[in-house]
């Protein structure tokens, strides 16, 4: 952003811009163009001149922004911005573990090692070692996932909507499908239940209401042209008080009375009992298989702590079928989704060992201990960082599992708050503070809350700890 002129400074005009050749026979700028090409570094500059130029017509260009120093130092800091990766690594300290504008699930080291091996050498993606012909991509987790399921087959797509559109549109198009009013969830995106029905070709037959759905609602709906009974976890949000849903058993036995399959939406889908490490229970895949439903869809990269993926599981038949639909090709994962997800089911097998090595479980079991140590390392730190002006303090506070799992339940946690002690607006005092940690090399994420910054030190790691540590003290020195 250009800044107004000072009535004393001595304007440049267009013609005491330097040429694009002279510009490049300067040293740091051949030192520049060793480290990102020639035709890079050209094209920034003349990007750079165009836009001194435009400054200079609009008489808002000081000449001493054109001495070499300082032109130089310009074209470094537009250079590095513009080659810097848009995806990069941050800091998460909002206090929600599944963060899905963060990237979810962080992985464990044996999926990350197996990812990079699948980016160095070819792999069996497609090929049956055993035979040497071509094989099925889904070979290379099915067994695993029915090992740990107990379904009988099971099929591998993007994403968790883009399973619940591939099993509607293989096993409902141009049929009825009967869901609870309580269970047409909208996740995030705008991602609504009936707007998959419609795009997957299914119609949506609404039962029982928001707050209360009983068994005869189902039974009363069921036509000759309705294809499935669907029940949707309600994972991301919950109807307290005076409420009633139908079990998923209750459903399983209308829907085999009728020769009508069920079917569950189950969204975050956890692989064991959470309960064992004093969180919130939630069913299991396994507990929705066994409760008799035929076909089960949920996320690899939320409860279960893998890659984005979504999983179908269930019947031999209906999954042979969803398998055929021309559209599982366009919703297939690639070589990475599955070097990803294999070694992180396979550490299911150890589930004693779970919390140590499935980095998800373990950020959600985090003693809170261990964030206060954190914080009283981080409090001297931050606040000669942020001034007398501001209060910084270190706190307990809540965490959140977060992507649509289990909205209500908070986990204690423990981490540094800022409030702004001076004079003049809060708000804008501590959405100062926000904006100067976002724009760190590695951008810190907290949440504000009532003016005060929230600083949830869950997520950080000792590597992380050591690196803001660092880095406020050397910007102290």
């Amino acid at each position: 952003m250009s800044t107004p002129c000072q009535s004393n400074d001595v304007l440049a005009q267009v013609a005491d811009i330097p040429a694009v050749d002279r510009l490049l026979k300067q040293a740091e700028i051949a030192a520049l163009i060793e480290q990102h090409g020639h035709q890079l570094v050209t094209q920034q500059l003349r990007q750079m001149l165009n836009q001194l130029r435009q400054l200079a017509l609009a008489q808002q260009l000081p000449l001493a922004q054109l001495e070499p120093a300082a032109l130089v130092e310009r074209f470094s800091a537009q250079l590095s911005a513009h080659v810097q990766p848009k995806l990069r690594s941050m800091i998460n300290l909002t206090g929600t573990v599944l963060h899905t504008n963060l990237g979810r699930a962080l992985l464990p080291d044996e999926a990350i090692q197996s990812v990079v091996t699948a980016l160095k050498t070819p792999s069996n993606l497609e090929f049956d070692i055993r035979t040497g012909k071509r094989g099925d991509r889904d070979d290379l987790v099915e067994a695993l996932i029915c090992e740990l399921t107990g379904a009988e087959a099971a099929t591998v797509v993007n994403n968790n909507a883009a399973a619940v559109l591939l099993m509607l549109g293989t096993m409902a198009t141009d049929k009825e499908v009967i869901v609870s009013r309580g269970e047409l969830v909208e996740i995030g995106g705008a991602f609504r239940i009936p707007d998959i029905m419609k795009r997957a070709g299914a119609q949506l037959v609404e039962v029982g209401t928001t707050n209360r759905t009983h068994a005869h609602d189902y039974e009363d709906a069921i036509t000759e042209n309705t294809s499935m009974l669907m029940k949707v976890h309600c994972s991301n949000y919950a109807v307290m008080g005076f409420t009633k849903e139908v079990s998923l058993q209750e459903m399983v036995q209308i829907g085999r009375q009728h020769g009508i399959p069920t079917t569950v939406d189950l969204g975050s889908g956890t692989l064991v009992n959470l309960a064992q490490w004093g969180l919130p229970d939630e069913p299991t895949v396994r507990q929705t298989i066994e409760a008799g439903a035929d076909v089960v869809t949920f996320s690899g990269d939320k409860l279960l702590g893998g890659p984005q993926a979504g999983i179908i599981v269930g019947r031999k038949d209906y999954i042979q079928a969803i398998k055929k639909n021309p559209l599982k090709r366009a919703l297939r994962v690639g070589k990475l989704t599955l070097a990803a997800l294999e070694p992180v089911l396979a550490l299911y097998r150890s589930p004693e060992r779970l919390a140590e090595r499935l980095t998800t479980l373990r950020l959600l079991t985090r003693p809170q201990h261990e964030m206060k140590q954190q914080a009283d390392v981080l409090l001297p730190c931050l606040q000669q960082q942020v001034g007398a002006d501001y209060q910084v303090e270190a706190e307990p506070m809540l965490s959140q599992i977060g992507s649509g799992a289990m909205p209500i339940d908070v986990l204690p946690s423990y981490g540094l708050t800022v409030r702004y002690v001076g004079s003049g607006r809060a708000g804008s005092a501590i959405m100062k503070i926000e904006q100067w940690l976002r724009g760190l090399a590695r951008p810190v994420i907290g949440r504000i809350h009532h003016d005060t910054l929230y600083l949830d030190l869950r997520c950080l790691s000792a590597d992380d700890l050591a690196y803001l540590q660092a880095l406020w003290s050397d910007s102290l020195a």
